[in-house]
């Protein structure tokens, strides 16, 4: 049965292989049916063209379902290594401003940024290579078992019996082999090229360095609104309560001693204070114990119910550490303000090839990464280690996040 089993769903893909790989040849033969029946050479010109717009508008979608369905057969995703589309903004005149052009609607100039991007990406030119490989290799190695069975439709028809024993004999041996040409072919040359991987690095470093400089400037923007509304309001109000018990010192010496108790309060809750603008900053058990005791530490402090598991030697390098610490932070509050979670699960692991940190909680989901949103914050802060943060949330819960940096970063 297994056999049987593996013969039809090898048929099945051929024929989908098959399918998708002539997209772009019947294009080209329309275009060629449409030139003869005009016959004249001077209207050929037409056809040619919308020939070429085909095949372009073509080869995209053709590449984009060669690598859904390698995907879905071995497991194996292929990066597509398509440009980005960049970021809209709208100015203080109310256009909005693509990085190219001025449009008077976000609409407008999205639309014209895709079309630019789309048009300029050299990422077409791979695809139209590929798409004639494809037809030329693993289509035509795909089409072996329906050529099997047509051959053998064929001799039914007229009687023969040769051509229905062989064509069932090469239908049924191939089937469950001929659609295995695809998936190498598709990996050698739907690939990224250096060229394009080297421009979507630069890009994406580009761009993190954008991200990394907006967040210190943040940083330190927050850093100053805590000093100056916290400790330095209770340093100036504790610097004139010593001030007024000084001169109450000698004519009126209870109110005088009130006054300092009062200062020695305000300067005990200064104390504090500054302490906990320290721990935002750098925690200082981050800092003398490393990650997984700052992490327990963290655990102990949240209003969840949290438990902490580590494997491996753990020896990252200081501004890692910081950048797990504080995203574990993040996420532990959004499990309690937003997800109203009661219990959470957290797991450190390091091998040689990255550092994974995984946080569970209980919550009731439905948490997704949004433009401009704190957890693509905490994607972007990751990012600039070469990180990445997966998130699974269905609605109803519960909630994984997945955080790893390759050991190249470390």
């Amino acid at each position: 049965m297994s056999w049987v089993k593996s013969v039809g769903v090898g048929f099945v893909r051929c024929c989908m292989v098959l399918l998708v790989g002539l997209l772009v040849p019947a294009v080209w033969a329309a275009g060629l049916a449409v030139a003869v029946w005009w016959r004249s050479p001077w209207t050929w010109f037409a056809p040619v063209i919308w020939v070429c717009v085909g095949t372009m508008l073509l080869v995209r979608p053709v590449s984009r379902t060669v690598r859904a369905l390698v995907a879905r057969w071995t497991g194996t995703t292929l990066v597509a290594g398509y440009r980005e589309i960049g970021p809209i903004t709208q100015l203080s005149t109310g256009y909005w401003w693509n990085g190219y052009s001025y449009e008077k609607s976000r609409r407008d100039a999205r639309r014209d940024l895709e079309m630019r991007v789309r048009w300029t990406d050299p990422a077409n030119w791979r695809d139209l290579r590929f798409s004639v490989i494809f037809v030329v290799t693993a289509c035509l190695v795909a089409a072996v078992p329906p050529a099997g069975v047509v051959a053998a439709a064929l001799g039914i028809a007229y009687s023969t019996p040769l051509p229905v024993v062989a064509g069932l004999v090469v239908a049924v041996g191939t089937a469950p082999y001929a659609w295995r040409a695809l998936p190498p072919i598709a990996a050698r040359f739907l690939r990224p090229s250096r060229a394009m991987s080297a421009e979507g690095r630069v890009d994406e470093l580009t761009a993190q360095r954008a991200d990394v400089t907006i967040a210190q400037a943040a940083e330190l923007r927050r850093i100053e609104r805590d000093l100056h509304d916290g400790a330095q309001a209770r340093l100036v109000a504790l610097g004139l309560s010593l001030a007024t018990a000084e001169k109450l010192m000698e004519t009126n010496p209870d109110a005088a001693k009130e006054l300092l108790r009062n200062a020695r309060a305000g300067a005990a809750g200064s104390l504090a204070e500054l302490r906990e603008l320290v721990r935002g900053i750098a925690p200082p058990v981050l800092n003398e114990r490393g990650l997984v005791d700052a992490v327990r530490a963290l655990a102990l402090d949240s209003a969840l119910t949290t438990s902490v598991s580590t494997s491996g030697d753990l020896e990252l390098e200081a501004p890692i550490e910081s950048a797990l610490y504080f995203v574990v932070a993040e996420l532990l509050t959004n499990a309690v303000k937003h997800a109203e979670a009661t219990q959470a699960a957290i797991t450190i692991a390091c091998d040689e090839v990255a550092v994974v940190v995984t946080v569970d909680d209980n919550g009731r989901g439905g948490a997704a990464p949004t433009p401009g949103g704190g957890l693509a914050g905490l994607q972007r802060r990751l990012a600039v280690f070469d990180g990445t943060l997966e998130l699974t949330s269905p609605v109803g819960g519960p909630t994984r996040a997945r955080m790893t940096v390759p050991c190249e970063s470390l």
